[in-house]
């Protein structure tokens, strides 16, 4: 069993920048992914960012202004976010593969609006 706790979310205005984290509860072996799906309303969660040991991949939307880490020490990933659009507004939740299981966290909002 692996809790997942995010946080950092919160509202913020267009072209400003968030930080998410989130930190499991057991170590997630490097070469498992994490990483962070959004949903908005009335749409389908998506994936926003995965890191593992040897890649990171990026929705093409987020590419160049989100930036996705991994502390393994810590048992946490990260989610750098630049730029901030409106469109980005969403639930942000994290994941994390262990064993052959995916765990999610709670969410967290991300509003994006002046």
């Amino acid at each position: 069993q692996v809790q997942l706790v995010e946080s950092g979310g919160g509202l913020m205005q267009p072209g400003g920048s968030l930080r998410l984290s989130c930190a499991a509860s057991r170590t997630i072996f490097s070469h498992q992914p994490m990483g962070w799906y959004r949903q908005a309303p009335g749409k389908q969660r998506e994936l926003v960012a995965a890191i593992t040991s040897d890649s990171t991949n990026y929705a093409d939307s987020v590419k160049v202004r989100f930036t996705i880490s991994r502390d393994n020490a810590k048992n946490t990933v990260y989610l750098q976010m630049n730029s901030l659009k409106p469109e980005d507004t969403a639930v942000y939740y994290c994941f994390a593969n262990y064993g052959l299981r995916t765990y999610w966290g709670q969410g967290t909002q991300v509003t994006v609006s002046s």
